[in-house]
């Protein structure tokens, strides 16, 4: 597939941490294709996130955000050459999550378009 996709900066505890730049899609839009026995899971404070990473290599290509438990944030550097066409960076002040989701459109991000 082709993306063009918002790719949000949070800027809080372990996403600073992690260089946590990703994109959100509906959880229909994403397939693992392979590797899930390679899965692991880390969950902190309310658990929403799912923080999921390879437990051999430790990368974190995707999770589960807090802001979208209905979707998947994708990590863009961890997608093949080419799937991407345009990226737009934004940030997203997680350090003060609770102000910072009501004036946000991040959540739409995981919602199916019509």
């Amino acid at each position: 597939k082709q993306w063009y996709q918002r790719r949000v900066a949070i800027t809080a505890g372990i996403c600073v941490k992690k260089q946590n730049l990703h994109f959100v899609v509906p959880a229909s839009a994403f397939t693992l294709t392979s590797g899930s026995d390679f899965l692991t899971t880390y969950t902190f404070n309310t658990h929403v996130a799912k923080h999921v990473f390879c437990r051999v290599c430790g990368v974190q290509s995707f999770y589960v955000p807090r802001s979208n438990p209905d979707g998947y944030g994708i990590m863009p550097h961890c997608i093949e050459g080419g799937s991407i066409t345009r990226v737009i960076e934004r940030s997203f002040d997680g350090a003060h999550w609770e102000k910072e989701i009501v004036g946000s459109d991040i959540v739409a991000q995981s919602k199916e378009k019509s």
